[in-house]
């Protein structure tokens, strides 16, 4: 029997990275995780155990080190196009790098209007991502948004669903819409300021969900996506994934009280999970 090596890869996952990057006047504190993953050619490892072309997983971790203090100073698309870049061009049995991103959101303590110039409080469950894809063919930059956290209180519905012989879920005119939001998007070609285009596509994201009358998650998924490719040329198309942080009315009648939308439970299992790309005709 011939058996043959298809698609493979390898690299480094998990390299745990903080800097701290000193402006006149304040300190600007970043964290992020970053996975490398290599293709090429290294059959002869896989079959032969030849390593002649194997660069070590271990190295990969500590170029990402290196290569921060010089060159992470602004957006993670850019350390991730620097990464991509540096690992094609020594290596030349590397026909594409994949490098993943994610930044954990942190900003600077505000009192009395004021920023403190090195004190930071975590963004909650919040992350930006970016992930760079360079081989002979070109780069492709992809970012977005995960665990993004948003909620509204009404202006929110669910009616007119199919209703069969196991259906018991209500309908409603009012009710809690909360998501737990990953946003990615692909940008057409390289960009100039991705942590503006990030920060106005976010706000895009979040101005839309807040003023959207929905009547039903996946309206309001396609209504954010749209807005996204409508205000912004750069980008080819957007996906995201919703799923429904259910907040259920407590029953208080037992109690000789009327629950007017005040009073839930708030359920993290089981949840409903809904998902979409927009993009252009």
């Amino acid at each position: 029997m011939k058996v043959r090596l298809e698609e493979n890869a390898y690299g480094k996952n998990a390299v745990n990275l903080s800097k701290i990057i000193r402006h006149p006047g304040y300190h600007e504190f970043r964290q992020i995780t970053v996975n490398v993953s290599l293709q090429g050619d290294f059959e002869s490892a896989h079959t032969e155990g030849d390593n002649t072309k194997i660069l070590p997983t271990d190295t990969q971790k500590n170029t990402v080190y290196a290569l921060a203090k010089e060159h992470f100073t602004s957006a993670i698309e850019d350390f991730a196009l620097h990464l991509a870049g540096h690992f094609i061009t020594t290596q030349p049995q590397v026909s594409q790098a994949t490098i993943d991103i994610t930044e954990h959101v942190y900003s600077r303590m505000l009192f009395d209007g004021t920023e403190h110039p090195h004190a930071y409080i975590g963004g909650g469950s919040e992350k930006r991502t970016a992930l760079i894809v360079q081989n002979a063919a070109g780069t492709t930059v992809n970012a977005g948004i995960k665990d993004l956290l948003i909620l509204k209180t009404t202006d929110s519905g669910f009616e007119h669903y199919i209703k069969d012989r196991y259906t018991t879920l209500k309908e409603t005119a009012d009710r809690i819409l909360a998501t737990q939001c990953v946003a990615s998007w692909n940008y057409n070609g390289l960009v100039t300021g991705y942590t503006q285009q990030f920060n106005d596509i976010r706000n895009t994201l979040l101005k839309t969900f807040a003023y959207h009358k929905s009547l039903s998650v996946q309206q309001t998924l396609f209504a954010m996506g749209q807005a996204v490719l409508e205000q912004y040329p750069s980008v080819k198309d957007i996906s995201l994934k919703m799923p429904n942080k259910h907040h259920i009315p407590f029953n208080l009648e037992p109690f000789g009280m009327n629950n007017q939308n005040e009073i839930f439970i708030a359920t993290d299992e089981p949840y409903g999970y809904i998902t979409g790309t927009i993009t252009r005709e």
